[in-house]
């Protein structure tokens, strides 16, 4: 589904995955960026991993909260 493994970690300031934000979309049925960081609480702390528009970080990101969400509900609805 993504171009690198599954852990890689999307924020490092609570060591987040990319597993674990798509694990939590699946199985806790999480449909809102709100919802991926109540349970996994990325993006709780500098922000910096929610979307592109909010990392002033010297490095991006090389995927953000924002597009896991929006590329595992698209395959959930594509069957």
């Amino acid at each position: 589904m993504f171009d690198f493994g599954e852990n890689y970690e999307v924020c490092n300031c609570k060591k987040v995955t990319i597993h674990d934000i798509t694990n939590t979309i699946i199985n806790q049925n999480a449909s809102t960026l709100r919802e991926i960081q109540d349970f996994t609480t990325a993006g709780t702390e500098c922000r910096h991993c929610i979307f592109p528009e909010g990392d002033f970080g010297k490095i991006k990101k090389k995927i953000y909260c924002k597009d896991i969400l929006n590329k595992v509900k698209k395959g959930l609805e594509n069957g």
